[in-house]
Order: structure tokens, then C-alpha cells, then sequence
């Protein structure tokens, strides 16, 4: 099954199709499949079905729901589900139940969407290639032996194997954005504050947002429609009404596109390089102008969101102690052996290393040094996107240096792999919205994507450009070839 998510609900309101079977058909297609691929952690068969009839009933009575109603999506488990293990890929938090959902799981329910499933991913969203989770790494659909990025590599990899129509990541630093470039998929990572956190297990909170990925642009933006919107339950979220992208244009004629150059010089791969610059080609083609410009503070990008990711990190992390729930070492004997034990055996490696580099650059000493520096950075980055949004109507970017590496190649180098996530931290530090769109492929049949950004709360503008590239492009229809079943 290859239909997009919203063409599933087109179908199921024309009585084309029913919401069970189409529920069914992803279910039973990710439990053929996804022995390769390792993108969900949990798949809820009968809870789902269940959910199908109810909402069969609803469309059936005539109940205006959404434009997603009847369509089964899948979601990163960090984010809380009523009933369903939420284990954020980590041992410490085996067996976790939620006892309440996340905000966007109740909106999702409300739009008449059925979950399906728990996604992969790295632990507690500590890494650039979803290789660091409890549970094993979650394989890139286009070729099994290279990862298919992180965090939310099984919510990239799970719509680019067509296991779900349509998911929900979330991103700190990158994390949907570079997953949907090594996965061909497209994905976008709203402005910071207009979806709800609640119920989304922390990793940096000044920085996690949740988003969509999905086949195209057009699903993304009706999914983001969806979550968005306010929640008196998180007092970031500040969205005083849910997005509404219904406003399109059919060409770029008078947009502004800023293209760094700084981005397309050294460590980037060549065909990496010319698949951008091709994209950039295409939306001067669409009316638009681009101009390069010189992207400041490329130097201090990495090292200012590593500082303050790996401090909120170590602060969100210290309550699992091995007492209030999940994971706790069975051979914890005395009360500072349950914390001692029962951390150091249910947290990994990636895990470990950013609470002692946050604890490092938060203790007395260095919190001067190392974490009001990093502040004092961010706060020069988000004054230096004003200025650029001054001139420029959106930036044009590549996602990711290269694409997809082999699985192993960079979990023993954490500098190396933190690298990768050059062009993607910086949006989150100054909490920006950015969609990741596929632009092309390498010699070896690999995707290669690019982002558009814009300036806080201008998703309309980004979506719109996103729309106007793919309606003239035909790089995100392309599909893996998937080994024991047909995409």
C-alpha cells in the first residue's frame, strides 16, 4: 500500500476503503517486514482495531473529524501513550506504562487517527542514527546496512518501508530533519512553542519539538495542523490557535531564498553538494531569487547546542533512580546501590556521556566557562537569524554533510558523529521551523535531502515552497525496494 495518508482518508470518506482495513494493512505489513528494518518497538494490534471500528462508526454517522480521520499513523516512543509501553529505546524505562497521554496523542485521537505503534529510536533521543537504543538499531530501507539517521530514524524508516502512512518524530537538534534525508521521506520540525510538549519525554527542553514525516508535504502539513495549537498544560506552548495552511501558491515569483555558502564549502560530499544546488536551480526556475550569503557562527554551532543539550540532558535524566518507576538493578542491595546500579545498567553509552558532559559544564567552576558561554552564543545565533530573515524570505540548506553511512562506521567516534549535525542544531537553538525534503539520490541509489528554514511561526511560507518544489519535482514519490513485500 502506497497511498498517502490523506489519499487513505479520501478513500475511507468515499467508502473506498474501511479504516479497519486499512489499519490492518500497515499492521500486517510491518509484522511481515519489519524483521529488517527493526523501526517499530511495539505494534498494538487490538487496541488499534478497536479504535478502527470506533472511528468507522464516527465517519459513518458523518461526523466531521479531519482530514487525516481513519488513517493509522505510527509514533517515536518518547511520546506517552495510555496503555502502551513508552520506553524512549532504554532499559531503564522497560515496562513503562504511561497512565495519561502526550497532548499531540489526544489530538491525534481526536482527529480520528488510529496509532498503531511505537517507533524506534535512539535512546532517550541521544544521537545522530537511532544505533544507540536497548533494542537494536533501526535499519535504512534503502539499503539495511546503513542507519537511517536519529533520532526518529524509525519514524523515517517506517514510512520509507511503507509500515505507516504517516509519523510522528520529534527534534532537538536534527532529529527529523536528518533521518527524513537519509530516508528520502519528508518531515518538518515546527517553530519552538507551537506544539505541545506535554506528555513528550525530555531530553533538552529549551529545544525538543515535536513534527511530522510523511510521504510529501501536503501530508506533513495537515498532521502539523492537527498537533498544533495551544495546551494549557505546557506553558511553552504559545500557539494561540492550530496552524492553517489551506493558503497556496503555485510558484515563488518575488521569495527570497538565502543559500549559505559557507555550508556548501568543506566536509560536505560532493554529490551531497550538487543535488542542493540543483534544488536551489529548480526554485529560480520557480520565479524565486537566490542569493548566497556568508552563514555566521558556523564554528560555534556544534559545541553551543552540545553544551546546552548535554546540560538540560543531565537535569531531564536524574529522575531515573531506579525507585518511581522502570528499571531497577536486581542486585542493588543499599539505597546508593539502587541509584549506582541501576543507572549505570539502564542507561548506554551515548546516554552516560551527555549526563556526565552536562554535569561536567553545570558544576561549580565551570558552569561560567562553559554553559553561560554557550548561552551568550545562542543568544548571538537567534539575533543573527533576525538579521538574515531581514533579508531573506526563507534559507536553503542541505540537511546532512553525506548520506546515510554504514551502521557501526560512527558510534565509536561521538565527535564524528556529532559533526553530522552541522547544518541542523542551529534552527533548534534559535527555535525556528524547518521541513527536510529529498532533492535526489547518490551513485549508490542513496537519498539525498535538502531544508528549507524560515523565521519564526512562518511554517505558511516554508510548506508553501515545499509545495511548489515537490508539485515540480518527483524525488519524494521514488520508493525503496523492499525484500519480501511490494512498496
Amino acid at each position: 500500500m502506497s497511498d498517502t495518508a490523506l489519499e487513505i482518508s479520501a478513500a475511507i470518506k468515499a467508502k473506498k476503503l474501511g479504516v479497519a482495513e486499512a489499519v490492518s494493512a500497515y499492521i500486517e505489513k510491518a509484522e511481515k517486514n519489519d524483521k529488517q528494518f527493526n523501526a517499530f518497538l511495539a505494534i498494538s494490534k487490538e487496541s488499534a482495531i478497536k479504535r478502527a471500528l470506533e472511528i468507522q462508526a464516527l465517519i459513518d454517522k458523518g461526523e466531521e473529524l479531519s482530514p487525516l480521520a481513519g488513517t493509522p499513523i505510527a509514533l517515536k516512543d518518547n511520546i506517552s501513550t495510555i496503555g502502551l509501553e513508552t520506553t524512549c529505546a532504554s532499559k531503564i524505562l522497560t515496562g513503562y506504562k504511561p497512565v495519561f497521554n502526550a497532548t499531540i496523542t489526544e489530538k491525534l485521537e481526536r482527529a480520528g487517527m488510529i496509532v498503531i505503534g511505537k517507533l524506534n529510536m535512539d535512546e532517550f533521543a541521544l544521537g545522530g542514527s537511532s544505533e544507540t537504543g536497548a533494542f537494536g538499531a533501526a535499519h535504512n530501507p534503502w539499503d539495511t546496512t546503513r542507519v537511517c539517521g536519529g533520532s526518529s530514524g524509525g519514524s523515517a524508516a517506517a514510512v520509507a518501508a511503507g509500515e505507516a502512512p504517516i509519523t510522528l518524530g520529534t527534534d532537538t537538534g536534527g532529529s527529523i530533519r536528518q533521518p527524513c534525508s537519509f530516508c528520502g521521506v519528508t518531515g518538518i520540525k515546527p517553530t519552538y512553542g507551537s506544539v505541545s510538549r506535554y506528555g513528550i519525554v525530555a531530553f533538552a527542553s529549551s529545544l525538543d519539538q515535536a513534527g511530522p514525516i510523511g510521504q510529501n508535504i501536503e501530508d506533513c502539513a495537515a498532521l502539523l495542523s492537527i498537533i498544533s495549537g495551544p495546551d494549557e498544560k505546557d506553558s511553552t506552548c504559545v500557539m494561540k490557535k492550530p496552524f492553517d495552511f489551506s493558503e497556496q501558491r503555485t510558484d515563488m515569483k518575488g521569495v527570497k531564498i538565502g543559500l549559505p555558502k559557507n555550508y556548501l564549502e568543506g566536509g560536505i560530499e560532493d554529490e551531497v553538494k550538487t543535488a542542493v544546488l540543483a534544488a536551489a536551480k529548480e526554485f529560480e526556475s520557480a520565479g524565486a531569487s537566490v542569493e548566497e550569503f556568508e552563514m555566521p557562527f558556523m564554528d560555534y554551532m556544534i559545541p553551543t547546542y552540545y553544551i546546552i543539550a548535554a546540560a538540560e540532558v543531565s537535569s531531564n535524566l536524574s529522575k531515573y533512580d531506579g525507585l518511581k518507576y522502570g528499571y531497577r538493578s536486581p542486585n542493588a542491595k543499599t539505597l546508593s546501590e539502587v541509584y549506582r546500579l541501576s543507572r549505570s545498567e539502564g542507561f548506554g553509552m551515548e546516554a552516560k556521556r551527555r549526563i556526565m558532559l552536562g554535569s561536567f559544564v553545570l558544576s561549580s567552576g565551570y558552569y561560567d566557562a562553559y554553559y553561560k558561554k554557550a548561552l551568550q552564543a545562542r543568544a548571538l545565533l537567534k539575533d543573527a537569524y533576525s538579521k538574515l530573515f531581514g533579508r531573506f524570505d526563507i534559507i536553503l540548506s542541505p540537511t546532512a554533510p553525506t548520506t546515510a553511512y554504514k551502521l557501526g562506521d560512527n558510534i565509536g567516534d561521538p565527535v564524528k558523529m556529532y559533526m553530522g549535525d552541522i547544518y541542523t542544531v542551529s534552527i533548534n537553538l534559535a527555535g525556528l521551523p524547518a521541513a527536510a525534503l529529498p532533492c535526489g539520490f547518490d551513485k549508490q541509489g542513496l537519498p539525498i535531502g535538502f531544508q528549507l528554514i524560515g523565521d519564526a511561526f512562518s511554517e505558511n511560507k516554508i510548506i508553501n515552497a515545499a509545495r511548489v518544489f515537490q508539485n515540480r519535482t518527483e524525488h519524494h514519490k521514488k520508493k525503496p525496494s523492499i525484500n519480501g513485500g511490494v512498496q
